[in-house]
Order: structure tokens, then sequence, then C-alpha cells
């Protein structure tokens, strides 16, 4: 492989893997935190109040890295992408502008009310912010995930003379089936990222005997949405994502399998380490005619091998792709049984006393995380050797005057820079978790007082 291609690639996976192990949790707390609002406001408990302002506080902080860590990937389009952003930029660039001018503009207006103007706008006001917010949030995703599915779907485009491509109609861009779909799902993974630290914050409390009704509150409202959340992740929004997958990527379907050759009545893989050389599975552990009957309802059907497509068009990292698919698969089924059990004990009203339950819970944080990143790996590795699925392939899309060298070092810079951000926003966070709701107090804006110091 091209040394400085491999580089570029490396480079934009890394910072956007780190990246988005911030807006993942925004996206995820904001609905939640209009949910502790919502019972704030019917119940009359200030204690959904406090524990609103706690986590809109963990918000921020998370917001705000995920700024400071976004804003280098808008350059590498031109920096490590020049020619894939000359060539889609006219598609592209505008839910990406959409995403910066509106969504984030909204997102971003809106937490500063919420966090500095509770006094000023009243209950309701202070509702509205916090929705508004939420509703920032997620529209800034879904006009990320309009750009990622027109790369895994083109549609409502024309290629002008020049190779470039434009756009026909904005709205078949943005109701892009891929789009809808591939946004139910991922907002299913960013709510379980948001229920499960909730949840696992809530737990730490109770495990370490303070802060008792705040633990509780968090421990309830992150098992409900975790709940809910990850069973709604596997289904209907993955097995809906699958069945479009296999129709309009088929190839990259038998390769998160594991499948190199068409089978009628085709078997799940559960476990195996493939071996593209010999293109086979080994050690597999499978079960017969499942793949068959989850991909088109029948285990009669015939689901295609790799076999079936031209090797120029297979993945080009089969095991990663395999692995990323399993794990994401493995941990989502994880993150189900776990929340089922906290779910069943929290109905039986013994949840918050079960320290072995608890524990399980606090440690389980992380599993939403690295399932959201191996869904991530999966799609987009699973779309290579394009860049655009059918119309441009990644090698025809990176700055080829940029040597390797020069991206080695900025990745270098990169990694040493996001490893001290990782640090401080680590201390931050301990601190605030430390410090716990209990110590979250109304803040207003005063006439005449600067929102940066109020």
């Amino acid at each position: 492989m091209n040394d400085a291609l491999f580089l570029h690639r490396i480079h934009f996976a890394f910072t956007i893997t780190f990246h988005y192990l911030f807006p993942q949790l925004t996206m995820g707390l904001a609905p939640l935190i209009v949910v502790l609002k919502t019972l704030a406001i019917r119940t009359g408990n200030e204690s959904y109040n406090r524990a609103a302002r706690f986590w809109t506080k963990i918000f921020g902080i998370n917001f705000a890295f995920g700024v400071v860590t976004g804003i280098p990937m808008e350059f590498e389009f031109g920096t490590n992408w020049a020619r894939f952003s000359q060539l889609t930029g006219g598609v592209i660039g505008q839910p990406l502008a959409m995403e910066g001018t509106f969504s984030f503009l909204l997102e971003s207006a809106f937490l500063g009310l919420f966090l500095y103007g509770e006094k000023r706008l009243g209950k309701w006001g202070h509702w509205c912010a916090a929705f508004l917010v939420f509703l920032g949030s997620w529209l800034s995703g879904f006009f990320i995930i309009v750009t990622d599915a027109w790369m895994q779907h083109p549609v409502a485009y024309a290629r002008l003379p020049n190779g470039s491509f434009t756009v026909t109609s904005f709205w078949g861009l943005l109701t892009n089936p891929w789009a809808l779909i591939q946004f139910a799902h991922n907002m299913c993974g960013a709510l379980a990222t948001g229920a499960f630290v909730m949840a696992a914050v809530g737990a730490m409390y109770l495990l370490e005997r303070r802060n008792h009704e705040y633990g509780r509150i968090f421990l309830r409202v992150g098992v409900i949405a975790g709940v809910l959340a990850s069973m709604a992740q596997g289904f209907p929004t993955g097995d809906l994502h699958g069945k479009y997958l296999a129709k309009h990527q088929p190839v990259t379907i038998a390769a998160m399998e594991g499948l190199f050759k068409s089978e009628t009545g085709a078997p799940m893989v559960i476990i195996g380490q493939p071996d593209a050389e010999h293109e086979s599975i080994d050690n597999p552990i499978v079960v017969n005619k499942v793949l068959s009957f989850l991909v088109y309802g029948t285990t009669a059907a015939e689901v295609q091998g790799l076999n079936a497509f031209p090797k120029d068009q297979w993945p080009t990292n089969i095991p990663l792709l395999f692995f990323a698919y399993h794990i994401m698969v493995g941990l989502g089924t994880v993150m189900i049984a776990v929340m089922a059990a906290a779910a069943f004990l929290l109905w039986r009203r013994v949840l918050y006393c079960a320290r072995w339950m608890l524990w399980i819970v606090l440690l389980s944080f992380p599993c939403p995380y690295i399932a959201n990143t191996a869904g991530w790996m999966t799609a987009e590795v699973g779309r290579q050797p394009w860049l655009v699925y059918g119309l441009l392939r990644t090698t025809q899309g990176y700055s080829a005057n940029v040597n390797a060298a020069n991206s080695l070092f900025t990745l270098l810079g990169y990694m040493g820079l996001y490893l001290a951000l990782g640090i401080l926003f680590v201390f931050i966070m301990v601190r605030e978790l430390g410090n716990g709701p209990a110590a979250a107090e109304v803040h207003s804006i005063q006439p005449g007082t600067p929102i940066a110091t109020a």
C-alpha cells in the first residue's frame, strides 16, 4: 500500500475516533437532561433540577472537548484529502455547512442559556432551553450522518464534466434512506452511552454510600433509558441497517460475516479467525442457517459470499472488519443483558441494595464507547476500497502532494496533543464527579453582566 495513503487514513481515523468519544456522550445526555427537567416540573422535587444542572455541566465539558477535537478534522479534508474534497465538496459541503451554521449554533447558544439563565427564564423557559440543546445536538448528528450516508449510498447527485459531483435534490440528499436508518441506529448508540454513564455514576455514589438520593435518580433514569436504547439499537434499527446493507453492499456483509463462498442456508459465525489468504475461517463456532434468516427472513435463502465479487471490490482489511463487527455485536448483546438484569432488579425494588449488580453497572460503562467505535469502524472499513461507494476509490481521493513524512509528523503531534487533552479531561471529570450534584447551584445572568463571567 502507498505509505502516504496509509498514513492519511490512520491520521483521520485517529482524530475522528478520539473526537467521537465526546459527541456520543453529549448526544446521549441531551435527552436525559430533558427527562430530568420534565420530572422536576412534574414532581416539584428540586433534586431533579440539581441533577439536571449536574449533568449539564458534564455535557458542557464534553461539548467543549468535542469542539476542540472536531475542528482539526475540517482542515484534514483539505490537507490530507484534498482531491476528495475537490470532487465531492458540492455535495458534502452543504450538510456539513448546515451542521456548523444551524445545529451547532443552536446547541451552543441554548447551552449557555441553560447553564446561566435559569432564574431569568423561569421553569418552562429553562425546560425549552434544555429541549433546544437536545434538538441542536441531534440535528448536528443528523447532518454529519447525512454526509457519511451519501458516501455509503450516494443519491440525488449528478457528475459534472470535470468529474466532480453536485446535488440534484437537497431534499433527496436529506431523505437518503441509508441516512435515516443510520441516524436512528447511531442515536440509539449515543443514548446508550449517556444512559450507561449516568447509571454508572449513580451506581458509584450508592457503592460509596454518598449522594444517595442522586445515586438513585441517576440509576433509575439511566437503567430505564439504557435498556430501551440497547434493545432498540439491536432491533429494529440494527436489523434494518443490516438488511439495507445486504441489499446495497452485499460484499461488505460477506466480509463482515467471514463468508468466503456463497451458501444457501448460510451460517452465522459467532467467533473465529478469518484467513483472507486461504479464504477460510479458522476455529469457527457457527450457528447453521442463521445468517440467511437474519438477512432475508428465511433459512432457505442464498447469501452471496466474497467469491461472487471481483477481488478488487473486496474490503481491503477483512480481519479488521470481521473483528470490529463481532466486537460491536458481542458488546451490544452484553449491554442488553446488563441493562435487562438491572431493569428487572429495579422493578423488584432491590437494585439499590444489590451491590453485586451495582458493580456490574459501574464497570460496564466503557461498553457503549467500545461498541460504538467498533460500529463506526465496521461502517468505514466495510466501505473500502471506496470513498464514495461505487464512484470514487480511496486511492483517488487523498492528497498526493502531502508525503508520508509530513503526514506522520502531524499525526505524532496530534497524538501528543490529544494525550494531554485526554489527561486534562479525566482530571476535570474526576473533580466534577467528586463534587457531586449537591454542589450544583442555580446560575443566573444579571443585567449588564457578560455571560463569560456570569
